[in-house]
């Protein structure tokens, strides 16, 4: 099948958007590719269309590397509705579920296969593979892969492996937002140069969001901001919290005004922020306060605001975020309330998510010296050893993640049993890695105090920040 062909007949399009044809031309004649394209731009179709179109000609399969387990179940479910012969296998399968995969897999069942980079880890999972043809190599959210990106996972620092498990096949990464060091970066992880892959960006301006930043103070300013938007701005809505608590707040200061709204965080139970999820997909004029952990595979094309009532993290958290409204091409309202007082919450969760060699190493110890106490009294004891009773300090939290990630620790973690301890890899030992990618934390963060503070267009500041040309005076980052 030709892909204009599987455009129209298997996805109901017309006509291709922007770059969509000539990256795929890109890959149908054995080319990499690194795609940026906005949010809501079309970069699934990348992929799909010539992985639809290599299945058709007997070429091999696609496999699909995701960090998100609830998109791929999403985007598998849609090409499952299209009759295209797609499948996930991560995590959120029963073994039993994964064994039938396994089974379907080495039978040739799928052409489309979805994982996340950790599955690579399972022998049994490679061995399935390895019974198939690996035509195309798909990265998505490819920011993961880079350790500057905004979203670092260690295991998409074995990309290059993967590829080589693969065959090294054709492979195109994409993401929504990358500076000019983590493109290069993601190529180089991939174990390609730059002369091999062909960048393919289209640029970052959104001409129907109107940015706007408001300085407030206080929660009743806030509060007022959202009434505003809520009651000019006909459509839906998100306003993102970095607080539960403070989300919580203005949950009960709308309540008394008896403004229906939904409530989306992560320590909701998955059952719920799940059903949260389809209210606001199927409502046509729904307003959701969340912390970020909303918003990932939430396609919603009518989207007519985006407040941000806490300053974020860093330009590509806020850039992902805003880049959900107005994807049907409407006019849509991008809003920051910043109160200064919010700057200290981001600078707390910095030092949070980068604990120090020494701390890391601390806990390794106590690990591998008190994992019978540890079991036998959970998480909060360990807490207790290292905080001193310093409930506002989270740092284990991160370190936890860290050693899950790198695989120093087998065993769980709700509640956290110790069931065997590795060595710690030399990147979470050295003090100078560590230092480093605290200093780029806080640039981040510095610099999307510099977007606040911006006078001029600013959508011209985050042109520069990422590197891209722009129509217009460009103000100096």
């Amino acid at each position: 099948m030709q892909p204009t062909d599987i455009l129209k007949d298997i996805f109901g399009h017309d006509a291709f958007r922007g770059q969509q044809q000539k990256i795929i031309a890109r890959i149908l004649t054995g080319g990499h590719a690194l795609v940026i394209m906005p949010t809501g731009g079309g970069k699934s179709l990348c992929y799909q269309i010539p992985a639809l179109a290599l299945a058709s000609a007997e070429q091999g399969i696609t496999v699909v590397i995701s960090p998100l387990i609830a998109l791929m179940k999403d985007q598998v479910d849609v090409l499952r509705r299209r009759n295209v012969r797609a499948a996930f296998i991560n995590s959120s399968l029963s073994r039993e579920q994964r064994e039938a995969s396994y089974d379907a897999l080495e039978r040739g069942a799928y052409d489309l296969l979805y994982v996340t980079p950790e599955r690579f880890r399972k022998p049994d999972f490679l061995a399935a593979l390895a019974k198939q043809r690996v035509a195309f190599l798909a990265v998505d959210e490819a920011h993961c892969i880079s350790q500057w990106g905004h979203d670092f996972r260690p295991d998409y620092t074995r990309l290059a492996e993967i590829r080589d498990l693969v065959g090294q096949p054709v492979t195109i990464a994409l993401t929504a937002t990358a500076t000019p060091e983590v493109q290069e970066d993601i190529i180089a992880q991939l174990g390609l140069t730059a002369e091999a892959v062909m960048l393919f960006h289209e640029g970052i301006d959104r001409p129907n969001l109107k940015l706007e930043v408001r300085q407030v103070l206080g929660q009743e300013e806030k509060l007022q901001h959202i009434l505003s938007a809520r009651s000019h701005l006909r459509g839906p809505g998100i306003v993102y919290f970095s607080l539960i608590r403070s989300l919580e707040e203005m949950s009960d200061l709308l309540q008394a005004q008896k403004i229906e709204h939904l409530v989306y965080h992560g320590k909701l139970p998955s059952r719920d922020r799940k059903a949260l999820q389809e209210q606001f997909m199927q409502g046509e004029d729904r307003l959701v306060l969340a912390t970020n952990a909303f918003g990932m595979g939430i396609d919603k094309q009518n989207i007519r605001f985006v407040l941000h009532a806490e300053i974020p993290g860093s330009m590509e958290s806020y850039y992902q975020e805003i880049g959900r409204a107005g994807r049907d091409g409407e006019p849509s309202l991008c809003l920051l309330l910043y109160d200064e007082s919010d700057l200290a919450t981001q600078m707390e969760f910095i030092q949070w998510s980068n604990p120090d060699a020494d701390f890391c190493v601390r806990v390794h110890d106590y690990l591998h010296r008190d994992a019978e106490k540890i079991n036998a009294f959970g998480q909060e004891w360990l807490r207790d050893q290292l905080h001193f009773k310093n409930r506002h300090d989270f740092r284990l939290e991160t370190v936890l993640q860290l050693f899950d990630r790198y695989e120093v620790i087998d065993g769980s973690f709700h509640p956290l049993r110790i069931e065997s301890i590795h060595p710690l890899p030399q990147s979470l030992m050295n003090p100078k890695e560590r230092q480093d990618k605290l200093l780029r934390d806080q640039k981040k963060l510095h610099a999307l105090l510099e977007y606040v503070k911006c006078k001029a267009d600013r959508k011209a500041y985050i042109h520069a920040y990422f590197g891209l040309p722009y129509q217009g005076v460009v103000p100096k980052l």
